[in-house]
């Protein structure tokens, strides 16, 4: 552990004068290393040396790399600066007391690279505490960056000495080997001290997701990207009708460096010339000019250049960072980037693609199964009612078929799961999808009426509900007919195609004037369902913000980080004035500020124009109390966030005076504060520390986990009350799941029973050992799935619960192949079961067993059968939702059971009500 910290201030800007304004500008960065050398030259050992510093020998190698490091790359920039005011080298060794054969061969080092990789093995350290405060530095984790242990302490020094991070040595018993312990290194932003890093142990991570081929000095692992002449592209401008497919790039078939292999549509990044790039979903086209590949579709006009500078192009200027110079992911697989694809050319050799593909077709197939509250709230109570009554019933459904598990342990795992389940139910307010309801990438066509939609997967005639998030409410769902006849659709599309639907620019325009360069839109079909669609409303017609709000001189461009802030802000009043009765002249105002909101960014428009134009300061004090207070009905409010002390889950139970996880009467989780803080620095106008403030950490919380009743939230509407109810009950079920799986006692283990099935019980360790054993690579495996995962839920934050488990299982798949976990979830054999159930396995074992056992499968086998049947619970759920429409799919895929096992207890049904 670091004993102590020592500031030495930052390269080129420490102390009260600017750096290069001494004679020798780069002498301060020699102090901590020529004052080890000295102390070397003097016969010093290493352990004397840290001994004399007051640190550690670790950290006095890392410091003494560090500082050499920045040593060189200062000297080096001096050297060039030098040089370039015309000093000869003879003149230069002169000024920094060094021969000229030692200036001239220090001009053709590449030092800066050493700071270069220094600084982007930082910035990497810094990026992983987006996860978690406390990271993992120790073995192996250069090797997981692909760069040196030297350079991975030297970058962390460099954290260390600038910015105060901390390194805590901590030791962990490791699970396997009771009794033998585990030294972990663990890097931590300032304030934490060691008893904390202990206490959060469960939340080390290691350094994933980042990894670097030319040993630090870039990250990631994308190639280079081909880019193509410019003299290919021709760019049809809004005067010749870009607008009605803007963002959409046309492709010339057949030509190899554009190919998008067997896909008929992908959301694709190309570089031009070099220097910018062209962003949008990739399509075929048949109608190509002579010598042109490559034809853009874009709203602006054509006096903006096509390869401008930023503000004012139409091809965006690619970013400086080479890792990633279009500022997008690309498509990965099994760990590996496959968004760029190569090819063999008609020289026989092997090129590099110029399509960079971010998702492509089939990418899109996430089944969503739920609907947000942002939509629901704003239809009529009876399908809100409707909605919020099944998935209550099938959550209540779910609970009798747990509690109804004999085993007691099995019983208590999947009660405690089951809680945490109800209780982000109550928080995010879903209710359960529409029958047949899906998420679609939409994509223009020309010869579709603005009544009708181009949709596979659909029957033709039948009528669609179209809604895009964020929601503005009825006036923005476009009702349409499936039309499967189109030759333009089935070229472009393809009539096999499973996650697309083609649409006119009209309908676009009122889905919140959508762009076809990857938008989404969630499709419902509407028969039997009494959703609303109300006319565009009148106000909006020719509203375009992308003309009406362009960029001025002096104004402040908003940020993409800043994009999702506002949009939230907006969306939540839109919400509020939907509940609350506002007129429609006042949504409209609400409703255009919300569409130069949403494009603010990638257009860079005058957000804060729109906002002063469209009154939504005003609209703000009218509906939510005043133009600093947000949200304020429980719609809004539920998944909002609260900053509060950082807690854990555990407490006082005021039923035994002792701590517990639980109100061991009432079943409510119980928290107190870690009291976890950090000295923050006082500086004053000269940034000199002046003095040092303790300030407490804090945490992001869920509005709705804050409260035992959901009442508090509402503002008293009707629709909110449903909600409110609804929230309630969930809680009210959670509480009790935890309560009974807490009150369930532990399984007796049975000694004769051990003897019988001994085979089975060794059978049963050795699995659970491989499982254990594989943990450190199972824990980096996880990180990456994270990664993975949270860059498709931002894609896609309508996924249903569904489709997150798959995606997940995915991503972790991709993990576990690329960091060799070998862990697979433990399965049993029918005699193991037979073992469980008679009681060979401990209490305390088991629960370790079924921590590393998939819960669906788990749940599956517990539930009590007779004769292959499921139980009644199971067979309610699937009753209540073939009563209301939904097809075998959607029932087998929202139960995790077979559509045969579906259809055959349907039948079953249907012959009984017939008898």
């Amino acid at each position: 552990m670091f004993d102590e910290l020592y500031h030495y201030g930052t390269p080129r800007h420490s102390g009260r004068y600017p750096w290069g304004s001494g004679e020798n500008p780069y002498q301060h960065e020699d102090d901590f290393y020529t004052s080890v050398r000295n102390m070397e030259k003097q016969g010093m050992t290493e352990k004397e040396i840290a001994t004399a510093m007051g640190i550690t020998i670790r950290e006095l190698r890392a410091k003494k790399s560090y500082s050499k490091d920045t040593l060189l790359a200062a000297e080096y920039s001096y050297i060039c600066d030098l040089k370039a005011q015309g000093y000869s080298n003879v003149a230069i060794g002169e000024k920094i007391g060094k021969s000229e054969s030692y200036v001239r061969n220090r001009l053709k080092d590449d030092v800066e690279s050493r700071a270069l990789i220094t600084q982007n093995t930082a910035e990497v350290l810094k990026a992983c505490f987006d996860k978690s405060d406390y990271i993992d530095i120790g073995p192996g984790t250069e090797s997981i960056l692909g760069i040196s242990d030297t350079k991975l302490k030297t970058a962390v020094q460099k954290l260390v000495d600038e910015e105060g991070y901390e390194v805590h040595q901590i030791q962990v018993e490791q699970a396997a080997v009771p009794g033998k312990y585990t030294t972990i290194a663990v890097l931590t932003p300032p304030g934490h001290d060691d008893k904390d890093v202990y206490r959060n142990r469960d939340q080390i991570q290691p350094v994933v997701g980042f990894y670097s081929e030319d040993g630090g000095k870039s990250y990631l692992g994308i190639e280079p990207p081909q880019s193509v002449d410019s003299s290919r592209i021709m760019i049809r401008y809004a005067d010749d009708g870009g607008t009605a497919k803007d963002g959409v790039i046309e492709l010339r078939r057949n030509v190899e460096d554009l190919s998008l292999g067997n896909a008929n549509y992908a959301q694709v990044r190309i570089a031009v010339d070099g220097t910018h790039y062209l962003k949008g979903m990739a399509i075929y086209s048949d109608d190509m000019p002579d010598g042109v590949d490559i034809i853009f579709n874009t709203n602006k006009h054509s006096d903006v250049p096509a390869l401008g500078p930023k503000g004012n192009t139409v091809l965006k200027p690619l970013k400086s960072d080479p890792d990633n110079p279009f500022g997008a992911s690309l498509k990965m697989e099994d760990g590996q980037i496959i968004g760029q694809k190569h090819y063999i050319g008609a020289d026989g050799e092997e090129h590099l693609s110029a399509i960079n593909i971010v998702r492509e077709e089939g990418d899109w197939n996430t089944w969503n199964k739920t609907l947000s509250s942002q939509f629901l709230s704003k239809q009529p109570m009876a399908l809100i009612k409707q909605q919020l009554d099944l998935t209550y019933k099938d959550k209540e459904d779910e609970y009798k078929e747990i509690i109804s598990i004999p085993n007691n342990e099995i019983r208590a795992k999947l009660l405690d799961e089951f809680a945490e389940e109800c209780d982000s139910a109550a928080t995010h307010l879903k209710a359960a999808g529409l029958p047949r309801q899906s998420s679609k990438v939409i994509l223009p066509l020309t010869t579709v009426s603005d009544d009708e939609i181009y949709a596979p997967t659909y029957e033709n005639g039948e009528k669609v509900a179209l809604v895009r998030y964020p929601h503005g409410g009825t006036f923005e769902i476009p009702v349409l007919t499936v039309n499967n006849n189109l030759s333009e659709g089935n070229r472009i599309i393809h009539k096999t195609s499973i996650d697309a639907v083609g649409i006119s620019p009209k309908v676009a325009e009122r889905l919140s004037g959508a762009d076809f360069d990857g938008d989404t839109v969630t499709v419902i079909p509407i028969k039997g369902q009494k959703i609303i669609s109300t006319p565009a409303l009148e106000g909006l017609k020719d509203f375009n913000p992308k003309e009406q709000y362009k960029k001025v001189d002096g104004m402040k461009v908003m940020t993409k980080k800043n994009t999702q802030t506002e949009m939230g802000k907006i969306s939540n009043l839109i919400t509020d004035m939907t509940l609350k009765g506002a007129t429609k002249e006042e949504l409209v105002r609400a409703v255009k500020h919300s569409m130069v909101v949403i494009d603010a960014e990638k257009h860079e428009l005058n957000y804060k124009q729109s906002e002063i134009d469209n009154g939504i300061k005003e609209l703000k004090e009218k509906y939510q109390g005043g133009p600093n207070n947000g949200a304020s009905t429980l719609i809004s409010q539920a998944s909002g966030e609260a900053h509060i002390k950082v807690r854990k889950e555990t407490g006082i139970d005021p039923n035994t005076g002792k701590q517990s996880r639980i109100n061991t009467k009432t079943g409510e989780k119980l928290y107190s504060e870690t009291g976890a803080s950090y000295n923050k620095p006082i500086k004053d106008k000269e940034g000199n520390i002046i003095s040092w403030k303790k300030v407490y950490r804090t945490q992001s919380v869920e509005k709705m986990r804050l409260t035992d009743d959901a009442f508090t939230l509402s503002s008293g509407t009707k629709k909110e009350t449903e909600y409110a109810t609804y929230a309630n009950k969930l809680k009210a079920l959670a509480n009790k799941s935890r309560l009974e799986a807490y009150n369930t006692p532990s399984s007796k283990t049975s000694q004769s029973a051990k003897e019988l099935y001994s085979d089975e019980v060794e059978s049963l360790n050795n699995k659970l050992r491989t499982a254990l054993l594989n943990k450190p690579y199972e824990r980096q495996a996880q990180i990456y799935a994270n990664v993975v995962w949270s860059a498709k839920k931002k894609d896609n934050p309508e996924m249903s619960s569904d489709d997150k488990k798959k995606i997940k299982t995915q991503a972790l798949a991709e993990g576990r192949s690329r960091y060799g976990a070998k862990k697979e979830q433990i399965t049993f054999t029918d005699k193991e079961w037979e073992a469980i159930q008679a009681g060979a396995i401990s209490s305390s074992k088991l629960k370790r067993i079924l921590e590393n056992c998939d819960s669906d499968s788990l749940k599956q086998m517990a539930l009590p059968k007779s004769d292959n049947s499921l139980n009644s619970a199971t067979i309610s759920r699937i009753n209540n939702y073939a009563s209301r429409g939904y097809t075998l799919n959607d029932i087998s895929e929202a139960l995790g059971i077979s559509t045969s096992t579906v259809s055959k207890y349907l039948k079953e049904n249907e012959s009984k009500e017939n008898e």
